[in-house]
């Protein structure tokens, strides 16, 4: 994504306007980041109305994460050319009408396609928002503000998805957490279209790496299909997309040396601070999906709450998240340092996962659920903050707007690797013991801790790497 690229310099005329444009961006990226978390705890429901498999239903979540991901750059590249407006109300239109095919789904095939095309629609509408928004507030102090009502926003709605996708399902059913975007996605639209303010583009004749986005995000989609279904599958079937994705990816990397306009600049990966901090955000937002995913279906699974207790038990993590991003984030890093905070984040989430790793069979919210979700909740907004500084402190002025688009693109990445991994780890384990004779909830429980045991390992990683990678280096 290029969008930071374009010069800051026009600055509308009204001061409401502009924090009106703000809502407006924020309530468009607001329902593309809440559809990535609010099928969460519907997923019981779809699996038992349409016939998913465990390893399978994964598969709700990653067809929209995939598209989504591998499109950012393009879709960005895409808004600079033909303008970032036109694109971000393309994005939501395009993402309202999926949203409805999925409302309307009565099969496992149609509800997956139309979950990608939400994912199409998704990338196009959130690949811009970051340039516009630096457009709007050129200031400084009013451009950290409107950065840090827009972080909180993205941060907060992932997990306030999780509430809404309980009560709309229990409350009505699981095609509702679909068909509420359709009036949502039209005012958006409409709002859209009379408040924000038009960019012409550069125009396609600058053109753009169309086969580049093909590759990448073929790679990334035989990726996750390999995970999900490895524990389905022979050794040789495994193998196959496994090697095709390792080859479209060195295709991609060879592409991107060569062609005039390369989607995705290998120069940003000389610098260690931008590389690290991808690497450290793969990792850490995989933990954190993995908590969201499986802690949905532990707490409804195996605690036996419905669809409703089961938002409203993942309604504090939001608050928190919300409350200390906009109001101790900037403040803490100011005085400590990025480092040191982005530190004590990860050791939190680690420790969260930790203690989430010894959920019992016949554990309790108030012991097994709250305490680590408490703990990931201020880890996530410690870590955040920090972690998206050092990326963009590591990428030179004329690559800000790319530098974007791949921090962007590495978060959407790491959920979806890391809830295929998880998921499957899960469900196999649990298999395993199903087949040896155990009980079905014990059985359940024991798939899910071996899920979170994993997770913490993961979120060590992301502490070892950052510990190594993003140190600040003497003079």
């Amino acid at each position: 994504m290029t969008a930071l690229t374009s010069s800051p310099t026009r600055t509308p005329h009204r001061t409401y306007s502009r924090w009106a444009s703000l809502v407006v961006l924020c309530a468009g990226a607001l329902m593309t980041i809440l559809d990535g978390t609010i099928v969460t705890v519907a997923m019981p429901a779809m699996q038992t109305d349409l016939g998913f498999s465990g390893a399978g239903l994964a598969w709700v979540v990653n067809a929209y994460l995939i598209p989504f991901g591998g499109l950012l750059l393009l879709a960005g590249r895409l808004g600079d050319l033909l303008g970032r407006k036109r694109m971000f109300t393309a994005g939501i239109a395009v993402f309202t009408v999926a949203s409805v095919l999925c409302g309307l789904a009565t099969g496992r095939g149609l509800l997956v396609a139309a979950r990608a095309l939400q994912g199409v629609g998704g990338a196009m509408a959130s690949a811009v928002v970051l340039g516009m928004l630096v457009a709007l507030f050129p200031e400084p102090r009013e451009q950290a503000r409107a950065i840090a009502v827009f972080s909180a926003v993205g941060a907060g709605g992932a997990t306030l998805g999780t509430f809404l996708g309980g009560a709309l399902t229990q409350a009505l059913s699981w095609h509702w957490i679909f068909l509420i975007n359709l009036p949502i996605g039209v005012v958006a639209w409409l709002a859209a279209i009379r408040v924000l303010s038009p960019e012409p583009g550069a125009g396609l004749r600058d053109g753009a790496d169309y086969p580049g986005a093909a590759l990448v995000t073929g790679a990334l989609m035989l990726t996750v299909y390999v995970i999900v279904g490895s524990g389905d599958r022979g050794r040789t079937a495994t193998l196959l997309p496994a090697a095709l994705a390792v080859a479209l990816f060195v295709a991609f990397a060879v592409r991107q040396t060569r062609t005039e306009r390369p989607l995705l600049r290998p120069r940003l990966f000389r610098s260690r601070l931008l590389t690290g901090a991808n690497a450290v955000q793969i990792l850490m937002v995989a933990t954190m999906y993995g908590f969201q995913f499986i802690g949905a279906l532990y707490i409804q699974r195996v605690l036996g709450f419905g669809e409703l207790a089961t938002g409203l038990a993942f309604l504090p993590a939001p608050v928190v998240i919300g409350v200390l991003m906009m109001t101790l984030s900037a403040r803490t890093v100011g005085r400590f340092g990025a480092y040191p905070v982005l530190l004590t984040g990860l050791m939190l989430i680690a420790g969260g996962m930790a203690l989430l790793s010894r959920a019992r069979a016949d554990g309790s919210y108030a012991s097994d659920v709250l305490p680590p979700m408490l703990l990931l909740a201020a880890g996530f907004a410690a870590a955040m903050p920090p972690l998206t500084g050092l990326a963009m402190s590591g990428a030179p002025e004329e690559d800000a707007g790319l530098a974007s688009g791949l921090f962007n693109t590495t978060q959407v990445v790491g959920g979806s690797l890391g809830l295929a991994a998880l998921s499957t780890l899960a469900a196999s384990r649990t298999g395993t013991l199903l087949a040896r004779g155990a009980e079905l909830v014990p059985a359940t429980a024991e798939g899910y801790r071996l899920a979170f045991r994993v997770a913490t390992g993961i979120a060590v990683a992301a502490l070892v790497l950052a510990g190594a990678m993003l140190r600040p280096r003497n003079r």
